[in-house]
């Protein structure tokens, strides 16, 4: 039997509110303030999420359980698949010493910790979430900034922070492409809005990171250096998404930023260098989780690398790049999928939820199928290229073996955080609890160009995903922009650019930074450290789609 969702079950809409508020904010208090581990917040969000499903919304227990089990199956795979994988190659490279040549090589491009942060962070990670997306950028560039030297919580926070303006078009356009199949606005359109949004903040969020990590003054002392990496990125990024397409548009303007900022710092250096690796002020962590570096990585560090050495550092995280874009791209996709995906529709769950109106036009049956994608997951794409990097450093079909199921035993923890939080996201969806979040957002009149921008990241804050934030809260976005005479491309667009600032908050993405530095229970720090910067970034969001929406000449820029 379906059962129809609703949105004020307890009459009051205030009330209502409140009460489908109470999961996020359990897991989030028990992190960010009773210092809870990560998987004991995320069972505690867990547990509250079913009982405000099951005895304020009136949700049938069965589907409340079945919709959290789907949840905890698909942050196994392919989210916390992703994970493992990284870390499995990290740690290949790391236990032969390789892994401290790649440092050398590139400290050698510069020596200054702000301009490896740009490098690696922003624009290396730009390809990344590109190019495969589901936590992969955080993963590999959290884990080459602690190799580097950097603090755990820099490393993840500023890695963090860094993963947001590409965000939007995510892999491969992935985002965009699912954000105009449940609007029916034109792909090209969306594609073109949100490029005359988030190059702005590719601009800013350069400047940002920076100042995050060295503080005004650090950031001041390598401006041309951050111009030219957020110009050379932002650019591209409105270019190609106003006349190509979404697809491409992270990777094109990754490749274009790290080339250009590369040649930059050929040409110039900074009058100081800066070598601290922790944050400023109160912010410096005494972080003791990082695994300890091996002999073999100690004495790479004391010799100077050959060119076979550095050929040797960057082949394993080369390879890797070719296997992620390669899995990332519709026509390997689609044949590893007819080899091996297995579909199973959730029996009691699959389409017997219903969504109702006002967040939909008409009552639309929620779809519940698990997709078991095993080879062409992202992260059977990282484990090929870390199996073969392996292999080309010398390792044993045995020894890879054994350091597989140490990196499991490593990561078991994340593995059942990850799946715990996606269960409670995805008992928040088909409960309606995160509708009936997103509906008072709709309530706020002429203010909603800003109030719908920050629940575009709200939606990304709880799932963790842009594309799952657009398929939530997309059809919503252009329902009320209808009502309210407002464009409703500038809205749904604004749903996926103002989303890609819940994207550093996201339990999801904060445990993957956490696990990529080894920094056991480090996930309330990180929260902390991040929370101010999400939070500033996003109202950033909403007061341009603000001017866009009612200010010339910005509005000239939204089609009518």
């Amino acid at each position: 039997m379906v059962w129809n969702q609703v949105y004020d079950p307890l009459g009051s809409a205030v009330l209502s509110t409140v009460c489908a508020a109470l999961p996020v904010l359990v897991m989030l208090i028990g992190l960010g303030f009773l210092h809870l581990k990560a998987h004991v917040a995320a069972f505690a969000g867990l547990l509250t999420a079913l009982a405000v499903a099951i005895f304020a919304f009136g949700m049938p227990v069965g589907k409340a359980g079945l919709a959290a089990g789907f949840g905890a199956a698909y942050g196994f795979l392919p989210i916390g698949w992703i994970v493992l994988n990284i870390i499995f190659l990290h740690r290949l490279t790391e236990d032969n010493g390789l892994f401290a040549v790649l440092q050398r090589s590139i400290a050698s491009v510069t020596d200054d910790r702000r301009l490896q942060l740009l490098l690696i962070a922003f624009s290396f990670g730009a390809f990344f979430e590109g190019a495969a997306g589901f936590g992969t950028p955080v993963a590999v560039t959290a884990a080459l900034l602690i190799g580097l030297g950097f603090s755990p919580l820099a490393a993840s926070g500023l890695a963090l922070i860094a993963n947001t303006a590409p965000v939007a078009f995510g892999a491969l356009g992935t985002p965009v492409v699912a954000l105009s199949a449940v609007t029916g606005l034109d792909l090209l359109a969306l594609s073109g809005m949100i490029g005359r949004q988030l190059p702005f903040f590719s601009l800013i969020v350069p400047f940002w990171l920076i100042w995050a990590f060295a503080g005004f003054r650090g950031m001041l002392e390598i401006w041309p250096a951050i111009l030219v990496c957020g110009v050379s990125f932002a650019i591209p990024q409105y270019l190609v998404a106003n006349f190509h397409g979404p697809w491409l548009v992270d990777v094109i303007a990754a490749i274009c930023s790290m080339l250009a900022l590369i040649g930059f710092l050929r040409l110039w250096q900074p009058a100081r260098t800066w070598t601290s690796t922790q944050l400023p002020g109160r912010h410096g962590d005494r972080a003791t989780g990082v695994a300890e570096q091996s002999p073999a990585a100690a004495a790479a560090l004391r010799t100077a690398p050959s060119r076979k050495q550095l050929l040797m550092a960057w082949a394993p995280w080369l390879i890797l790049t070719i296997f992620v874009f390669l899995w990332g791209t519709p026509f390997v996709k689609q044949g590893l999928d007819h080899l091996s995906v297995f579909k199973f529709p959730i029996g009691g769950l699959h389409l017997q939820v219903a969504k109702m109106p006002p967040v939909v036009a008409q009552a639309a049956p929620e779809a519940a199928v698990y997709t078991l994608n095993w080879l062409s997951a992202t992260g059977s794409g990282i484990l090929f290229a870390a199996l073969i990097g392996g292999l080309l450093m010398g390792y044993s079909p045995r020894q890879l073996g054994a350091r597989y199921l140490t990196t499991i035993w490593r990561v078991r923890h994340s593995l059942l955080t990850i799946m715990l939080m996606l269960g409670l996201g995805t008992l928040t969806r088909f409960s309606g609890v995160d509708a009936t979040l997103g509906l008072a957002f709709a309530h706020t009149g002429w203010a909603y160009p800003f109030f719908g921008t920050l629940l575009g990241w709200l939606g990304v804050a709880l799932t963790g995903s842009d594309t799952a934030s657009n398929v939530l809260f997309g059809g919503l976005q252009k329902t009320t922009a209808t009502q309210l005479g407002l464009s409703p491309v500038l809205m749904a667009a604004a749903n996926s650019s103002g989303g890609v600032m819940g994207k550093m908050i996201d339990a999801q993405s904060i445990v993957v930074a956490s696990t990529a530095t080894g920094w056991k229970n480090g996930e309330g720090p990180i929260l902390r450290y991040v929370f101010f910067h999400s939070i500033a970034l996003a109202v950033l969001v909403g007061i341009l789609v603000m001017l866009q929406a009612y200010v010339p000449p910005f509005s000239a820029l939204v089609p009518h």
